[in-house]
């Protein structure tokens, strides 16, 4: 996360030598679209043995938010990419990335509905690579008496939390935007297209058991994509914000059901609580709030000699709200959120060898995962400190307290897990808000 930490500190200090400009439109979105990845070595291994290649491609899921400063474009995203999976003797072969990206841009058409923009991005990420069956188990002890159901290969491992993501990753592409009005607000709908091509700089920097993966995060891509976003022609006075803002905190919750499972089949139980990172924006119109959270829940520890796990949740949720209370620089405001969880255990042997023997004799690790729905209200506390006497740009300080209630029962085979999803929890985020 430290990777992470860094670019949300350079978006911020950007921002900061930026505070001349004062015309400004902030921006959240989702986009979907596709990468034409092409895992080379791998691939050339399985020519190798007479089998046939993985399939190109892989989709990506992203989340961002986008602030223009006149002609400047400072963003972040973030994207969960997913490849197309492969069968191979009753095995099922896939991998998955995940990114996070800051960009930096230059708008080439003027402020207004019609939008074109050139920009460049910087960030780090995650690659999983997996070879798994499905196992005959019934019950989690089943399971964990005999986990191995193939391998798992990860690189910046955010199964042990999102600090862990590593490498360096880049974009460069074109954004396209166009606005179109929201009956009855001033906040637009605004559709985008992006296009560009997405690499790794560093030729060694994913080698996975003896081979080169970075060709999996590198590709043309084209994405499509739906926001809200504020452009000022719109307010006769700043009555919207929309800022963005890195979060951590407390998840009051043990898997301790789970750890005694753990510890009747000769494993050693997770320690402490879950730690969590995630980014959280919030919008602001008239006293209602909307946003969305995205966080991400971990426990790693030693299973026992040679073998280590994880437990991971990663967690998304939709938001809306009223703001209570605003005198000066503080506010007060209440939200509820209904969102997507899920929930993984991984047990992994940590003596694989290397391709092509692992290709081969792939029975090492044990992966368990479910999802489901989500739900929470939360108060919040936010002090806003201008960063110059016109309140162009706000440093945001904020405590975020609530409940998360799971909507399903997120079993792992016969075991529920309710009782570790739901939990009070304490977030701390810091933030800019133009």
């Amino acid at each position: 996360m430290r990777t992470a930490l860094s670019i949300f500190l350079l978006l911020i200090s950007t921002i900061t030598f930026s505070q001349s400009h004062k015309e400004n439109r902030s921006t959240m979105y989702v986009t979907y679209g596709t990468t034409g990845a092409n895992i080379r070595l791998f691939n050339e291994m399985l020519e190798n043995k007479g089998l046939s290649p993985l399939r190109k491609g892989y989709t990506n899921l992203g989340l961002g938010y986008q602030t223009r400063y006149n002609d400047f474009i400072l963003g972040l995203e973030l994207y969960q990419n997913s490849g197309l999976t492969s069968n191979f003797n009753n095995y099922e072969i896939d991998y998955r990335t995940s990114r996070i990206l800051l960009n930096v841009g230059y708008a080439l058409t003027e402020e207004g509905r019609f939008q074109f923009i050139h920009y460049m991005s910087i960030g780090s990420g995650f690659l999983n690579l997996q070879m798994l069956k499905e196992g005959p188990e019934q019950n989690i002890d089943e399971f964990l008496q005999n986990p191995q159901q193939g391998f798992i290969l990860r690189d910046g491992n955010i199964h042990k939390g999102s600090r862990f993501f590593s490498g360096l990753l880049t974009e460069i592409g074109f954004q396209t935007s166009y606005d179109l009005p929201i009956p009855g607000r001033e906040e637009v709908l605004e559709l985008m297209a992006k296009f560009g091509y997405s690499f790794s700089p560093f030729e060694n920097s994913w080698d996975l058991n003896g081979v080169q993966f970075g060709s999996a995060q590198s590709g043309a891509f084209i994405r499509a994509g739906v926001g809200i976003s504020l452009p000022d022609h719109n307010f006769f006075y700043k009555d919207a914000s929309l800022g963005i803002h890195l979060l951590t905190g407390f998840q009051f919750t043990s898997p301790n059901e789970f750890n005694e499972i753990l510890e009747d089949n000769g494993y050693k139980p997770f320690d402490g609580r879950p730690n969590n990172w995630g980014l959280k924006i919030l919008g602001e119109s008239k006293g209602w709030l909307y946003g969305v959270d995205v966080y991400n829940l971990a426990l790693k520890g030693s299973a026992k000699e040679n073998l280590s796990h994880t437990l991971n949740s990663v967690r998304i949720y939709a938001n809306s709200g009223v703001k209570f209370f605003e005198r000066k620089n503080l506010e007060l405001g209440g939200m509820a959120g209904l969102g997507f969880a899920n929930i993984r255990y991984t047990l992994t042997d940590n003596t694989k060898p290397d391709f092509p023997l692992l290709f081969e004799e792939p029975d090492f690790d044990g992966y368990l995962r479910n999802s489901g729905l989500m739900a929470k209200p939360e108060i919040y506390m936010a002090y806003a400190i201008p960063f110059t006497s016109e309140n162009a740009f706000n440093l945001v300080l904020g405590i975020h307290g609530g409940y998360e209630a799971p909507l399903s029962r997120y079993r792992l085979l016969d075991r529920s897990m309710y009782k570790y999803m739901a939990n009070p929890y304490l977030h701390f985020s810091i933030g800019i808000r133009p």
